[in-house]
């Protein structure tokens, strides 16, 4: 029995997480509020709250997968990429136990992690399979060859989805976290407004360009309208998605062609968008694609990731020394 304990801590959520023999057995998350009144997060205060959440939540998921800490066998840990100060706090941790209980240690990838998060629960993608991952921090398109045999086929140039996101939410005054309130307004409107499309060669993506048409699309409307943004919010919000969804589709689809692929899987905070995951069914049915969309639990940064992809290295008897440290900016060789 491969009983491991997996440790998420790359921005602002502290998880720990129970695998026992590739089942999930908990995944607790300690959200953290205080980034709100900053309309960001604070990599400062970000790796405090990591520092004082880590041990209850540790505790409550082994508490919840009714085990002991004893039994732990291995300590899958998000190596990066993150916030440095974030990463800090969950590899010393996972350093720490590891080296009390004279147990293995396992890196992992945090992207790597949220495409590994498709074999927590069936249905599971079969080998090969593309995955769109979009993030805050990322958005690529990897085609999966198996586990850790993976490679990035496009990319964005610039800015990731979730970044124009979260962009637009505080151009729109919106208060912060605020992609997921976009996904909410966007729900009540009619996309009616054009936003411009990047034309970028392949597969790869642009969101900065789009970015700035919002900024002046705002500035000059509220200008000749103060009540602008009051009145047509909900449209506004529907038509930014829209737009964002519109780009990341095209590209997915137009890689699943080329590379004559049929299984097609989202990961990442964004995937949990409602409109996105919507289109992606719609366009898979189309397409006649066997989609993969995680439950909303393990879209967003969570430790039953690590612990999966934790599990799959634990097989292969993938480990690292006590040497190791975080890396924030990390490119898996994929």
């Amino acid at each position: 029995m491969a009983i491991i304990l997996g440790i998420e801590s790359s921005c602002d959520e502290t998880s720990a997480s129970i695998c026992i023999d590739g089942e999930i057995q908990s995944n607790i998350i300690a959200n953290q509020t205080v980034h709100e009144k900053f309309g960001g997060v604070v990599p400062e205060l970000a790796s405090r709250a990591h520092q004082q959440n880590i041990i209850p939540t540790v505790s409550e998921a082994i508490r919840v997968a009714k085990i002991q800490k004893n039994d732990i066998e291995a300590i899958a840990f998000t190596r990066g990429p993150g916030l440095l100060g974030s990463l800090l706090v969950g590899t010393s941790f996972a350093k720490a136990f590891a080296l009390a209980r004279n147990i293995p240690l396992i890196e992992v990838n945090h992207m790597q992690g949220h495409i590994l998060a498709h074999f927590i629960e069936d249905p599971k993608p079969k080998f090969p399979f593309l995955c769109l991952t979009v993030s805050g921090g990322h958005t690529q398109i990897v085609l999966v060859k198996d586990y850790f045999e993976m490679e990035l086929v496009g990319q964005t140039i610039d800015d990731a989805a979730g970044e124009a996101f979260d962009k637009t939410a505080k151009i729109l005054g919106l208060p912060y976290p605020g992609g997921p309130l976009i996904d909410k307004l966007a729900k009540d409107g009619t996309p009616r407004f054009d936003f411009p499309e990047p034309q970028i060669k392949d597969f790869d993506f642009s969101f900065s360009g789009l970015k700035t048409s919002i900024l002046y699309f705002v500035q000059k409307n509220t200008t000749l309208n103060p009540n602008f943004l009051k009145e047509n919010m909900n449209d506004i919000c529907a038509s930014v998605q829209d737009r964002i969804i519109s780009i990341l589709l095209k590209k997915l689809k137009l890689a699943a062609h080329q590379l004559q692929i049929t299984d097609v899987a989202i990961a990442g905070g964004v995937s949990a968008n409602s409109g996105l995951r919507h289109a992606l069914t719609a366009l898979a049915e189309k397409e006649h694609w066997k989609v993969f969309i995680p439950k909303f639990e393990y879209c967003t940064d969570n430790a039953a990731m690590i612990a999966v992809a934790g599990y799959y290295k634990f097989l292969n008897q993938e480990f690292v020394s006590q040497e190791i440290t975080p890396l924030a900016r990390w490119s898996v060789n994929y």
